[in-house]
């Protein structure tokens, strides 16, 4: 998978971050106690912040450009499936390590192991492993992502930078969403589309 070369991707990263940072902080907010115990909340917040272990994800799992982009497709599958799991400040931690160690098994022709993933991620291997296999039931297995259901992210994703950035930074956003156009296209070009039966 080629890598995006531009100095876009660690806006990109700042900009999934602080998306996911709204949801928790509104999660948190509207915590009820209905809500599943799982394997991916922890007992307290980490201190390390949604971005700072997204960039730290990005810098030491090598993985494709895509691979962001298909976790973030992942993350929105599984809460999708899970309901009574949302997004929130105990969880998300894991579930950003989790998501991209799957995308980057799915898509990259060469990715790390778990052991590496769980130093990454700051886990044991042992916490790593369960949490890989507890994300996979909850996407049911669903890991296929054509080349239209990602531009439809892509295109999302877009929409809401726009929404979020102010008008000074409008050049900015422009630059990012070409560059996922550009992730797309690389996307599309070396990534075959699957379906069911393969």
């Amino acid at each position: 998978m080629a890598e995006l070369e531009s100095p876009m991707m660690p806006k990109l990263i700042s900009f999934l971050s602080s998306l996911l940072e709204r949801v928790a902080e509104s999660n948190d907010e509207t915590q009820n106690h209905h809500q599943k115990i799982s394997v991916f909340q922890g007992l307290t917040r980490p201190d390390i912040s949604i971005q700072s272990y997204l960039e730290r994800i990005f810098k030491y799992a090598n993985c494709s450009s895509s691979c962001i982009i298909v976790a973030y497709v992942y993350l929105d599958r599984f809460t999708q499936s899970q309901p009574s799991l949302p997004i929130n400040s105990f969880n998300v931690h894991r579930l950003l390590i989790t998501s991209v160690m799957v995308a980057a098994k799915f898509m990259d022709d060469v990715c790390y192991n778990n052991a590496y993933y769980a130093k990454v991620g700051g886990i044991t291997k042992a916490e790593m492993n369960f949490l890989e296999l507890d994300f996979l039931f909850g996407l049911g297995f669903n890991l296929n992502v054509t080349p239209v259901t990602f531009q439809a992210y892509c295109v999302h994703l877009q929409r809401e930078m726009l929404q979020m950035q102010p008008l000074n930074f409008v050049d900015s956003t422009i630059s990012l969403a070409k560059s996922l156009r550009h992730i797309y296209a690389s996307m599309k070009m070396n990534l075959p589309i699957k379906t069911n039966n393969s």
